[in-house]
């Protein structure tokens, strides 16, 4: 997954963008065969994103669209998608077949990622109990209250800096179907905030009960993750551990695997890191026998010019 490009893919079905006003009338696909992502320009557009939506739904049979994707607003640095939520929610009983709602799939080059304005979600999840995944991009003004929904099984924040309040209003919603939890934590130059403490109740491996795939990723504090991890409850049941993007380096890697035992995993996780060669070696050794999926792809050099440690996330600004 890459914030350079836009999303390919959502709820297994392609992304297919909605027509612009000015486009030329074409055949549009059938409803349930694409994800539809709908968007403006992000600054100084002519149309308001909830007239784009106004526009796809007076087109397209929507009581067959399973999964919409919400790209750029108008003004994402100056505003959130207040009117954007507000709109989706007067039309969600045009939308029984929702299954899948990604809001925030805006590039660097329309918007960086520390730069997108949000709001507060979770009037969507409240608005959709027949959501399975969700996902948002954007952690400046984001809120995320605790919340609860039987039916979500994915759920994505992609941020530069996640707010500890978010982690902690994740953290405190009942999600008993939920299987793939997927954090962008970032850095604390762009609000990310949160500490291992915030992590403690995803850890602990109680408050969601069937979660599979655990990614706590892009954070400047990921040796700490790894470190507690180690010992966390919640990994043995895991198929998939996704620690990368983030700043691990080798006393991290070294704790992971020191800890409780990672073989049976399907796969394990940390490209962009900063784990030296005889350390990723030992890692490969001790799981790929096992058939563990290892990805130490995209080796980081530090470098130290602010007088720090000189790593890096992967996705800041």
């Amino acid at each position: 997954m890459t914030i350079g490009s836009h999303l390919q893919v959502l709820h297994g079905l392609p992304a297919f963008d909605f027509p612009g006003a000015d486009a030329k009338a074409g055949e549009l696909p059938d409803p349930a065969s694409v994800a539809w992502r709908i968007a403006v320009e992000a600054y100084e557009s002519e149309e308001a994103w909830e007239d784009a939506f106004a526009r796809f739904t007076a087109a397209v049979d929507t009581t067959r669209v399973r999964a919409l994707i919400v790209g750029a607003w108008s003004d994402a640095y100056e505003s959130g998608p207040g009117e954007v939520v507000s709109a989706l929610l007067a039309a969600r009983d045009r939308l029984p077949e929702l299954r899948a709602l990604f809001v925030g799939d805006i590039t660097g080059e329309e918007c960086e990622i520390s730069w997108i304005n949000q709001g507060d979600v979770t009037p969507l999840l409240d608005g959709f109990p027949e959501l399975e995944e969700f996902g948002v991009r954007g952690g400046m003004g984001l809120a995320f209250g605790a919340a609860r929904h039987d039916r979500l099984r994915t759920l994505v924040i992609e941020s530069g800096g996640l707010p500890a309040e978010v982690v902690r209003g994740v953290a405190a919603c009942e999600l008993p179907s939920l299987e793939s939890l997927d954090l962008w934590l970032g850095t604390s130059g762009y609000g990310g905030d949160a500490e291992l403490t915030d992590l403690g109740p995803f850890l602990a491996g109680t408050r969601l009960p069937v979660l599979r795939r655990l990614a706590l990723r892009n954070s400047e504090i990921q040796d700490e993750i790894a470190a507690a991890l180690a010992a966390a409850p919640v990994v043995a049941r895991l198929d998939v551990l996704d620690l990368s993007m983030g700043t691990l380096g080798d006393q991290g890697a070294a704790a992971l695997l020191e800890g409780q035992p990672l073989t049976h995993l399907k796969e394990l996780d940390l490209h962009h890191h900063f784990i030296d060669a005889p350390m990723a070696e030992r890692i490969r050794r001790a799981l790929e026998p096992s058939g563990v999926t290892v990805n130490l792809d995209d080796v980081q050099e530090s470098w130290d010019d602010d007088g720090d440690d000189g790593r890096f996330t992967a996705v800041a600004e």
